[in-house]
């Protein structure tokens, strides 16, 4: 199901096989050219130059939060300011100690090691990554049984860059080893404009301020999703107008896509819905809601959740999920008390 939604939803900000050439025709090079994520920036900033001062590697850097904010581009750009090569890797695809291991000993000096869902590394590979990160060096078991031993490797300074959507799940070992820890925020609707700005350039798009507006406020605060919206709208543009995108087509544009304009899609509304309709608004618990709407309880944990929940459309609590007024107002449905509803979260 998970896979399903990555593939069809345009408003996720998990990537897409259609999103590849896109990302990196799109993709900043250097920090200059990152908009938004000023204190990330910021904090990098320092540390880099630090670093380039003394002739060190960077400390090893974990990037946390939703999808599409940016932690894989930001990866690139610090190897960059480094000015060193970058190997690329995700927890699933390091399946063995020795995946690892070979990875590892094939790096060069202050090289960059990625790892993007770092979080799904399993504890075999973790605990060959501990030392490596620690002491820049491996241990390998020779043989087995009573005649085993332990050869240790050295390897070259490097800097492990990990990203995650799930920091919660990822190991306090592995989490006290990473340097410098950086939270990713969804973005403000004026850096998101700033955005499209600079991708309608690179990609010789028509836009006017008010189109860019109309799809920035339906863009959730996540560039992945802006450029994925600018691309469908560029394309509406193309076949029914001459190519150029107005107000009133991005609205029109949009309207066919099903997305609101705060950048809901049918399936937000779904989610919000069945917590009102079907329980009284709540609380109810996460895998109530998934099975009333045949989804799994970690896709709406991870992908549906964290959207309305920074528009307040959701609340989270001991006994469940909770709509709220907000939500009710949205969707245009009475804000009343439900009989499960915790006192004075609903009126009479």
């Amino acid at each position: 199901m998970k896979e399903k939604e990555t593939k069809t939803r345009i408003v996720s900000g998990k990537p897409s096989v259609d999103d590849v050439s896109l990302d990196t025709n799109l993709r900043p090079r250097r920090l200059t050219d990152f908009i938004g994520q000023d204190k990330v920036k910021g904090n990098l900033e320092i540390a880099i130059a630090a670093a380039k001062k003394r002739g060190e590697p960077l400390d090893h850097v974990l990037l946390y939060g939703p999808p599409g904010l940016g932690k894989t581009t930001l990866a690139f750009i610090i190897a960059a300011e480094m000015g060193v090569n970058v190997r690329i890797s995700s927890g699933p695809a390091i399946e063995r100690p020795g995946d690892l291991a070979s990875i590892l000993t094939n790096l060069q000096k202050n090289d960059g090691f990625f790892i993007d869902e770092i979080h799904r590394l399993s504890r075999p590979v973790e605990e060959i990554l501990y030392p490596a990160m620690e002491d820049f060096a491996i241990d390998i078991i020779l043989g087995k049984g009573p005649g085993a031993r332990s050869l240790r490797l050295s390897l070259p300074r490097f800097t492990l860059i990990g990203a995650t959507t799930r920091f919660a799940l990822m190991s306090p070992p592995l989490r006290d080893r990473f340097g410098a820890i950086y939270r990713l925020d969804f973005y403000d609707e004026p850096a998101i404009e700033a955005i499209l700005k600079r991708s309608a350039g690179i990609l010789k798009i028509e836009i006017d301020e008010a189109g860019i507006r109309q799809i920035a406020c339906r863009a959730r605060g996540t560039p992945r999703v802006a450029n994925r919206l600018l691309k469908r709208v560029r394309d509406y543009a193309q076949v029914k107008a001459d190519g150029a995108i107005t107000e009133s087509l991005a609205i029109e544009a949009l309207s066919k896509l099903e997305i609101d304009p705060i950048g809901l899609d049918e399936i937000d509304h779904k989610v919000i819905r069945t917590i009102i309709e079907k329980f009284d608004g709540g609380p109810v618990g996460l895998e109530t809601i998934a099975a009333s709407i045949s989804e799994e309880a970690d896709t709406i944990m991870d992908v549906y959740e964290p959207y309305l929940l920074q528009l307040g459309f959701l609340e989270r609590t001991p006994r469940g999920r909770v709509a709220t007024r907000l939500a009710c107002e949205h969707l245009g449905v009475a804000y009343k008390r439900g009989k499960s509803a915790q006192p004075g979260l609903w009126e009479s």
